[in-house]
């Protein structure tokens, strides 16, 4: 027969609580790098063939195509990476919850809490969650694409 395991000392516990808090920060950081990386090369990308407009009109048929495509699918991208942070984060934070249980104060158990009832009544029914809001960047990027494309191809 074998022993059951020793419970983990507080003091054990604190550590690893503070271990999951730095991770789910440094994925919060990496997401924002991320954001900015991508915000900056979408930018320069629809500038880029904005002010080449008169010329992409007077290429082949399939060079604006091309460009709108590039640009859709760097697009794609940034969503996609943009959910799997927030996938990555939500089960960073149910870590993070189920190590508070064994701590005295639950302080990001409480504040998301007090998140799900949001100040502006009537107005939304909770918080937004930056995720939410963030992952709509990459779609106005796309209809920018598809809008430059359209102008390209009917002049």
């Amino acid at each position: 027969m074998t022993n059951p395991p020793e419970p983990i000392e507080r003091a054990e516990v604190l550590e690893l609580y503070k271990l999951a808090v730095e991770m789910a920060d440094r994925v919060s950081a990496r997401r924002g790098t991320a954001n900015a990386f991508f915000l900056s090369v979408q930018t320069t990308f629809v500038a880029l063939v904005g002010f080449g407009f008169p010329e992409l009109a007077k290429s082949p048929w399939w060079a604006p195509v091309a460009v709108a495509l590039a640009g859709v699918t760097l697009s794609a991208t940034w969503w996609l990476q943009l959910r799997s942070y927030r996938d990555l984060n939500t089960a960073k934070f149910k870590g993070i919850n189920k190590i508070e249980e064994r701590l005295p104060v639950k302080i990001f158990a409480d504040e998301w809490e007090e998140l799900k009832t949001d100040p502006i009544t009537g107005w939304r029914k909770r918080y937004a969650e930056l995720g939410d809001s963030e992952r709509v960047v990459p779609l106005v990027f796309v209809a920018a694409h598809v809008l430059l494309l359209v102008g390209t191809l009917t002049v």
